[in-house]
């Protein structure tokens, strides 16, 4: 059998690409694999046990989004629940409302289903976010139509950090019609930024495990109560009909073991990750000449850091070689060029020299300092080797 290499690993950065699972994650797994594997549908002792452990599970989640349980399904993770949530709003209002509103600069779980949609003659309005990033309350407006169905953006933006005002957005297209269904993607705002479904005024919120130090394979679409929103499989009668198929119960044990864990101590996380985050700021802008800052990051654990003239894969290869682990962009972007920063209309050279960090609970100070001096050594070799 080949030897496994073990990859050292110095900092880790890359928080919002997938985070370490917490000890509670990793108990909770292995104990659904090993001792309570009962399938939660079966009507036997072992299944009762499993039941019990899913109905649990979903109130954990529930009281991290302050919901009721019953508006929590389970899904393989977040670009599922957008999938779910977009399509099955697009079909609940195809008789007469056929026009969505999204953002260029949403994930591609939301961006690439609203094209499909598109495709399938629904009319979609992309709508560019301003400089910091965010899109505001005028534009949405702007773009509302009568026959406006379905209104989607992301609460936290995964690549700069960017908060748009979900809340105020969803109040003044409610107050201006009440039947738009409006959808946020918030897989990087949970146990990051305080919200509520309902402090949003959403009808669908996406979150998922493996952004909050659980494992990956779990996710959840909050459906508000009294939306009968159709899933996208046909099967058993799982997950209320919505999502049939077999629960996936270690990775959702494991969710809910990580969302208790983080509900703890959710406070001080976002404190000490708002800390590290200046402290990267104010040290990489003293150390590494020309750095540049994109947009407002107002979420505590996102930076979009840019050296323009140097190229981002360069910088990282070299980082990576010295066991510090962060992104270009998305991690889902796999190396293609982000549109996130073309939409809020950065220019090639700053997009090319684009890079995430991106923190969690587990990162620290001296983290910080070993990237400031890594990323200053790298960006001074790349300088010697350029003149």
């Amino acid at each position: 059998m080949a030897k496994i290499k073990v990859i050292s690993v110095t900092v880790y950065f890359d928080n919002a690409a997938t985070t370490k699972p917490c000890p509670e994650a990793v108990e909770a797994v292995a104990g659904a694999m090993t001792r309570d594997f009962g399938n939660p549908s079966s009507g036997h002792a072992a299944g009762r046990r499993a039941a019990g452990a899913l109905r649990a599970a979903r109130e954990a989640v529930a009281a991290v989004l302050r919901c009721e349980p019953g508006e929590i399904v389970f899904t393989s993770g977040g670009t599922e629940a957008d999938n779910m949530a977009l399509r099955g709003a697009a079909y609940l209002q195809r008789h007469k409302r056929r026009h969505i509103i999204t953002s260029e600069a949403e994930h591609d779980a939301v961006r690439k289903t609203a094209r499909d949609l598109a495709r399938q003659g629904y009319e979609v309005t992309f709508l560019k976010p301003d400089s910091t990033g965010a899109v505001s309350v005028d534009r949405v407006l702007d773009a509302l139509r009568e026959d406006t169905g379905l209104l989607s953006l992301m609460l936290v933006n995964n690549e700069t950090g960017a908060v748009t005002d979900v809340a105020a957005i969803a109040a003044a297209v409610k107050r201006a019609d009440p039947d738009v269904i409006v959808h946020s993607d918030c897989v990087q705002a949970l146990l990051k930024v305080p919200f509520t479904p309902k402090g949003l005024g959403a009808d669908l919120v996406t979150v998922s495990s493996h952004k909050i130090h659980g494992p990956k394979g779990a996710g959840a679409l909050y459906i508000k109560k009294g939306l009968r929103l159709p899933g996208l499989l046909t099967g058993g009668g799982q997950e209320n009909g919505v999502r049939p198929g077999t629960e996936p119960m270690p990775a959702i044990l494991g969710f809910a073991a990580a969302a208790r864990a983080g509900m703890t101590t959710f406070p001080d996380d976002m404190k000490r990750m708002v800390d590290i985050k200046k402290y990267l700021m104010d040290n990489l802008a003293r150390e590494i000449p020309g750095v540049r800052f994109i947009g407002e990051s107002r979420a505590p654990h996102i930076l979009s850091v840019s050296l323009p003239g140097y190229k981002s894969e360069v910088l990282m290869n070299l980082l990576d070689a010295r066991g510090i682990c962060l992104s270009k962009s998305s991690a889902c972007k796999k190396g293609a060029r982000s549109h996130v920063l073309e939409a809020m209309g950065e220019s090639a050279e700053v997009i090319d020299g684009a890079i995430r960090v991106s923190l969690s609970r587990y990162s620290t100070v001296e983290e910080a300092d070993i990237l400031v001096r890594e990323l200053g050594a790298a960006s001074e070799t790349l300088r010697v080797k350029i003149k």
